[in-house]
């Protein structure tokens, strides 16, 4: 199983997502488009990122009824991406959906991977604001189960809980974590973090890391440090 270094292009608008990417030449790194520029820039900014070449992972974390993300994700499927995601806590009727509209007509669909929960959120939150009366550890691995058990390739979920899934639904099950940071950086508004070479020990299959790349003064060394660190190489 090829591990991997995904970048999140949280830019505001296609320019600067451009004059980001111009700065790595020839080498063309795994991306995430997000929210924020997928809603600016719509599906154009996809189509034009990989015509550039790069591998691309649709972060837009879909939640509704069955019927309409079944519908939503046949059209992603039709942009050539590689990774979508959604809410694990929309059901396995939903994740099944799902699965049935990303079925290109030549059999072959992007990896499907569930959230498990955000990395954003503490077992505090999870208890008192969306009620969820458990520890977040085997909420976390309980969802994680009923995506594999739905179908899916696996997870979005912090690298503190990868080795968890992976205990819970077999180490071929994929653990895509963001919540990458070092130790001298900025948490922001993450949570549940830890440091690449630490989520690679873990058991994350791909790690997903924003500003410490995209905001540093040399993202292309600083791409190369977190490869380094992950990959150990």
């Amino acid at each position: 199983m090829a591990k991997d270094v995904i970048i999140a292009l949280d830019f505001k608008n296609a320019a600067e997502t451009y004059e980001f990417l111009d700065k790595f030449g020839r080498e063309k790194p795994f991306v995430k488009i997000g929210m924020e520029l997928f809603y600016a820039e719509g599906p154009e900014i996809v189509r034009n990122i990989r015509k550039r070449g790069h591998k691309i992972f649709l972060d837009l974390k879909l939640h509704d009824i069955p019927n309409t993300v079944k519908k939503a994700m046949n059209v992603l499927s039709r942009l050539d991406v590689d990774m979508v995601n959604l809410h694990a806590a929309g059901t396995a009727a939903m994740m099944t959906a799902a699965l049935e509209g990303l079925m290109r007509p030549d059999g072959t669909r992007p990896l499907l991977l569930a959230v498990t929960q955000l990395t954003s959120t503490s077992e505090e939150r999870m208890q008192k604001e969306l009620l969820i009366n458990a520890d977040l550890k085997e909420v976390v691995a309980s969802y994680a189960f009923n995506a594999k058990t739905a179908g899916l390739d696996g997870v979005v979920c912090s690298p503190r809980e990868a080795a968890l899934v992976k205990g819970r639904c077999g180490k071929e099950f994929l653990t895509v974590t963001p919540g990458i940071r070092y130790p001298s950086g900025e948490i922001g508004d993450q949570v549940r973090v830890t440091t690449p070479r630490e989520a690679a020990e873990i058991g994350s299959d791909y790690i997903v890391v924003g500003r410490p790349i995209t905001a540093a003064p040399d993202p292309v060394e600083a791409y190369e440090r977190v490869k380094k660190d992950f990959l150990g190489k």
